[in-house]
């Protein structure tokens, strides 16, 4: 089962970079409108969730008490060399601490600002936290994407033609 929650973070790690490559640079610190978020902005909140929630997983809160959430929604600007390398030390923490833990791990207790979660119940609720931005990312980016999108899934009116030959759901 752990391999499955690393494949299907992996998948939304994909899709996310798919997305942010599509966007130009000085696209990506745009806000869309009063209260929204730039992508550089749902990059600092995902690398900072994951960060926080990941290290040292098993053995602390995984809210840190270094992590300072509420500045990760500050309109400071970041370039694409910086959100890259944050993206990536975050998404690789996941991936080195989940390739430690076995199965047997996923009734294992661990805590979130206080309360008690099994593993399994941390990673679902991490997993969902992430898609949830990710589609944020991905509809942000098709908004601000100039010229044509190069799709991420299945094409419009594609579907038929896809079904025949689907690779999106194969596992990395």
């Amino acid at each position: 089962m752990i391999k499955d929650f690393l494949d299907e973070y992996y998948r939304y790690r994909i899709i996310s970079e798919k997305a942010m490559r599509q966007v130009p640079e000085d696209q990506l610190n745009k806000v869309l409108g009063v209260d929204n978020n730039s992508i550089a902005t749902i990059v600092r909140h995902i690398s900072g969730n994951l960060l926080s929630r990941f290290t040292d997983f098993l053995t602390s809160d995984g809210e840190k008490p270094w992590r300072d959430r509420d500045s990760e929604f500050e309109g400071k600007e970041f370039n694409r060399q910086q959100l890259e390398e944050m993206w990536a030390r975050s998404w690789n923490l996941l991936e080195s601490e989940l390739s430690k833990l076995s199965d047997e791990h996923l009734d294992q207790r661990v805590l979130i600002r206080g309360h008690e979660w099994t593993v399994h119940e941390a990673l679902c609720r991490s997993l969902a936290h992430v898609s949830y931005h990710v589609g944020q990312l991905v509809l942000v980016a098709r908004i601000l994407k100039e010229g044509e999108w190069d799709w991420i899934s299945i094409p419009k009116g594609y579907s038929s033609e896809y079904n025949q030959h689907p690779t999106l759901e194969k596992k990395p």
